[in-house]
């Protein structure tokens, strides 16, 4: 009997090809006959996405029974992408459709034909006698052999250490593989190493999207373009700022807070006569009306935040700051106190006493008439304390252009619910030696004179932190870097027949690709981190740093919310 399917393809560029596709019958293991795609139309040229939907048929015998997987020959030179095919008016099963969301290349970078399976889960044990060995063959391909470069076409998923941050003029410790700078891994693209320096050699910013992942790991074309649209706007804003610096007082400060709300009000004007920045703006709005954006113009100004679209000033305030520190960029530092005064778990014989100064009489008056012991035990005392992990940076992080103090703030839970910051504690190595301890100053709130000024600018080097220690630790490391072993080794082990596979693929997504554009941009040395986040140089060191401590069952909501 004949049946016919239909096959639904995501093509980033349409043309014409031909590929034969086989069915693999799980009942006695036997293969179809080959089917020819035909009547496709070549309309080559077009670079529009769009899906078409394709029919094609296949010679059936009755007694095969139900198909539980197919191959795929690609006999075209392009690729395309694969999304569903659906055999419909099965005998005694109907309608069976597979789910395929994979890109397909010439069958000529394989070697052996793409195998879709069934969309029924399987655990290993369960999985039908005869379709185990195509299970585990595809597992073998997914994993590789840990050699050579690897080519946008591989489907391999393998680990490496982040040794493609730097390069040997420009240097900085490789992450992972040692006990002194760990780190999660990265996928393996194979490049090769610089001469005489242990680091992968990087491709230039123009050429990012080249650096290997497995294809469908890559964004869609749509989501791509998005991703490409904002990323360029923001590195834009960040080259342009930068350039336009070179012709004010000082070179990448801000002169004053009204320098700073140009950047929402007016956006950076552009010297007319300084062609670099016209060339760049002018690329720029090409490439994103490529894009389909149509917001290039403003390139060179940012969202006003609705914090001070009413009142330019309610950042500076005691409620907005504490407001921050659950509703802002990092909520996921701040933590009850449950001892006073904070202590410290710095190793005291390289760093000697780093316990905190503050004491009662720095907050009894802010305490709503309760003494410490009352608020502690009220569990209305929180901290949000960022000392053990700056404090062994200070120093070096200072004789950099960045000034930063190890910061601890202590702020009061109210009867309204909002939290109200009661003191600062901003500390500094011993200036003769650190193993004698830190030279800590205690702020606390004042409304005016230089005591208020003080409080301001001890809540800025508070903010500087939590906003370094956000980009680089809750979300980078966190959220990123942690994942991207997972998924590698979610491929690498799991078949995409387990239904535990099934339940993370979705959720990976993307992943392994931010991952990659990131490491080319923005955590790369002289990238956007360490040129805008007070870490500088130090960054990924300090991020290793802080991994060492990450544990994973620590990760999940409720054991997070409990730890804190």
């Amino acid at each position: 009997m004949r049946y016919r399917s239909h096959v639904c393809v995501f093509i980033l560029y349409e043309f014409a090809y031909s590929h034969s596709c086989m069915f693999l019958y799980r009942l006695r293991g036997k293969l179809g006959k080959p089917a020819i795609l035909e009547g496709w139309i070549d309309t080559s040229g077009s670079v529009a996405a769009e899906e078409s939907t394709y029919g094609i048929t296949f010679d059936w015998d009755e007694e095969i029974g139900l198909p539980g997987a197919f191959l795929v020959k690609n006999l075209h030179p392009n690729e395309f992408y694969f999304k569903t095919l659906t055999l419909e008016d099965v005998p005694s099963h109907g309608e069976v459709h597979f789910v395929c969301n994979s890109w397909v290349y010439p069958a000529e970078k394989y070697n052996a034909d793409r195998i879709f399976f069934a969309n029924k889960a399987y655990l290993p044990g369960e999985t039908p006698e005869l379709l185990r060995p195509y299970r585990e063959d595809e597992l073998v391909v997914l994993r590789g052999n840990g050699l050579g470069l690897r080519e946008e076409w591989d489907r391999v998923y393998d680990y490496d250490v982040y040794n493609d941050l730097a390069n040997k003029d420009d240097p900085r410790p490789i992450l992972g593989g040692s006990s002194e700078y760990p780190y999660p891994r990265r996928g393996r693209t194979g490049r090769s190493k610089a001469e005489s320096a242990p680091y992968e050699i990087r491709l230039p910013i123009t050429k990012i999207s080249k650096i290997y992942v497995p294809r469908d790991e890559r964004f869609l074309h749509l989501k791509r373009s998005e991703f490409i649209a904002y990323e360029l706007e923001a590195v834009l804003k960040f080259l342009l700022s930068g350039f336009d610096a070179l012709f004010d007082d000082t070179i990448d400060e801000f002169d004053s807070f009204e320098d700073v709300m140009k950047l929402y009000r007016g956006g950076l004007k552009l010297d007319e006569g300084n062609s670099f920045n016209m060339i760049l703006k002018n690329t720029a709005l090409h490439l994103l009306k490529e894009l389909g954006r149509s917001d290039g113009e403003g390139l060179s100004k940012y969202v006003e935040p609705q914090v001070i679209q009413a009142d330019p000033s309610a950042w500076s305030t005691d409620e907005e700051f504490a407001r921050e520190m659950l509703a802002g960029v990092n909520p996921v530092s701040i933590q009850l106190l449950k001892e006073f005064p904070p202590t410290s778990k710095l190793d005291a014989q390289v760093y000697g006493s780093q316990h905190s100064s503050i004491r009662p009489h720095h907050i009894e008056e802010h305490l709503d008439g309760l003494d410490v012991d009352e608020v502690v035990k009220a569990n209305r005392l929180f901290i949000l304390d960022f000392h053990d992990l700056l404090l062994p940076y200070v120093k070096r992080i200072n004789e950099t252009s960045s000034k930063i103090y190890a910061t601890r703030t202590l702020l009061l839970l109210q009867k309204d619910g909002t939290l109200k910051p009661i003191a600062i504690e901003l500390s500094l190595p011993h200036p003769d030696d650190e193993k004698l301890g830190a030279v800590s100053k205690v702020c606390t709130p004042a409304k005016l004179g230089v005591e208020a000024v003080i409080w301001k600018l001890a809540k800025a080097y508070v903010v500087v932190n939590d906003s370094g220690v956000h980009q680089l630790i809750s979300h980078w490391l966190n959220t990123h870097a942690v994942i991207e072993p997972f998924v590698i080794a979610t491929n690498r082990q799991l078949s995409v027949l387990h239904p535990i596979y099934k339940l993370l693929h979705p959720h990976f997504r993307d992943t392994m690709n931010i991952n990659a554009s990131a490491r080319a941009i923005l955590i790369s040395s002289g990238g956007v981190i360490e040129k805008t986040f007070f870490s500088g140089k130090y960054s990924m060191e300090l991020c290793s740093k802080l991994y060492t401590n990450w544990a994973f069952p620590n990760q999940a909501l409720p054991k997070d919310l409990i730890l804190r």
